[in-house]
């Protein structure tokens, strides 16, 4: 899987994608040290074990670096930037009964803006899956020789 970098002084406008996410009653917000447990346990049953340590990175991190959906009190999905290496974005994920409702897009650009935000002018996208949607979405680019990245030894 191939890492990807994001110019991140050059991201499209955010404001349409947020307010179509939040036409459906969907609330985008930073996580709360209190949640710890409820957004690692949210990416433990719909995710990754490895992902439940890369959150507990991102909610030790001030400001927070973990961005989450909600809707009537429960999580849809969560994006973390800044975890396993600085400047990275991820993981990230929805739910499935969530997805196609635009969550995914704004988390992303919640975590990149973020980034940008605390000085960065490119972000990493490591060991993408969706590649054409992180090309359509933000315009991120391939990073030649990427794969494995720094994900060649990664314990079990």
């Amino acid at each position: 899987m191939i890492d990807m970098l994001v110019r991140l002084y050059d991201l499209p406008e955010s404001g349409e994608i947020y307010r179509k996410v939040e036409e459906q009653g969907i609330v985008l917000r930073r996580a709360r040290a209190f949640e710890k447990h409820t957004v690692e346990e949210f990416a433990r049953t719909h995710f990754s074990a490895k992902w439940v340590s890369e959150i507990g990175v991102a909610l030790s991190r001030q400001p927070v670096a973990c961005f989450i959906a909600t809707k009537d009190k429960a999580i849809l999905g969560f994006s973390c930037h800044d975890t396993t290496m600085r400047a990275f974005f991820g993981p990230t994920g929805v739910a499935e009964l969530a997805r196609g409702t635009g969550i995914g897009k704004a988390l992303l650009f919640k975590s990149l803006e973020a980034l940008r935000e605390i000085g960065y002018a490119y972000a990493f996208i490591g060991g993408v899956g969706p590649r054409e949607f992180y090309e359509k979405a933000c315009g991120a680019i391939e990073i030649p020789g990427s794969d494995p990245g720094i994900y060649g030894d990664i314990l079990p």
